[in-house]
């Protein structure tokens, strides 16, 4: 069998098991739908590649306003190596007090929701997001690897992981290890998950929240692609303006 057969069935075992995620996405779901309709945010955070997910949410076809993504350009990498790389990122991310500058101009409101993501749970940069949120008053939801939660001990000073912080966790179902192809001769697995995974929750509360708040009769007004048929001309500019209109409002 092929390597890149036995990655794609792994794949699909994994997400065939985020099904037993449904009850805990339905309740997040319920949370971020009282926040997007009372005008607030579903904020998103995370650092690395954790930051794929929220780039994913929103701006995006399929994305609508209510989500909105926490990025520090200096918590991602723009090249492999030097200036902007990834080396340098890992080494911030894990410092503690960085995010208290960060986080300075984030206005924060008891009636949003903070999706705080991370496999490992661990760094200071999503420990400290997710100390911050919980400070002040948002429901937090951690986004991890509930197996890393569970057996791996916690390296912030506050003694926490995110999931210790969140009022509720998402599983995302992959191991520490997060690669998951044995290759002969090879020293330590191939083929990253959590990523995939974490998108997948991500969408799945995005699909789930627009659902209940179109059962209260608000209705959300998705990005689409140019070739999505049966939409009104201007839609994209006009999510732009409602985006815009809901920062003025709320602060951001």
């Amino acid at each position: 069998m092929i390597s890149s057969t036995t990655y794609f069935q792994k794949v699909e075992k994994l997400l065939s098991n985020l099904k037993a995620q449904e009850a805990a996405i339905h309740e997040v779901a319920l949370k971020s739908a009282d926040a997007i309709q009372s005008d607030h945010w579903v904020r998103l955070f995370g650092s690395g590649h954790s930051v794929l997910p929220i780039q994913d949410c929103f701006p995006r076809y399929g994305g609508y306003v209510g989500f909105l993504p926490l990025m520090d350009p200096r918590l991602m990498w723009t090249t492999v190596s030097g200036p902007g790389g990834a080396e340098e990122l890992l080494w911030l991310e894990r410092q503690e007090g960085y995010m208290n500058n960060f986080l300075r101009h984030t206005m924060w409101h008891s009636g949003d929701v903070l999706i705080v993501i991370s496999h490992g749970g661990q760094n200071a940069a999503p420990v400290e997001t997710a100390l911050a949120a919980k400070e002040a008053g948002l429901y937090v939801v951690a986004l991890t690897s509930l197996n890393n939660h569970q057996n791996r001990p916690a390296s912030h000073s506050s003694g926490k992981k995110i999931g210790d912080i969140a009022d509720i966790i998402l599983d995302n179902g992959v191991t520490p290890e997060d690669a998951i192809v044995e290759i002969p001769g090879v020293r330590g697995n191939v083929g990253g998950t959590s990523t995939l995974m974490a998108i997948g929750l991500v969408q799945a509360v995005v699909v789930e929240t627009a659902l209940v708040l179109s059962n209260r009769n608000y209705i959300v007004k998705p990005f689409v692609s140019p070739n999505a048929v049966g939409v009104e001309k201007g839609r994209n500019e006009q999510v732009y303006i409602d985006f815009r209109e809901r920062i003025a409002q709320t602060g951001g």
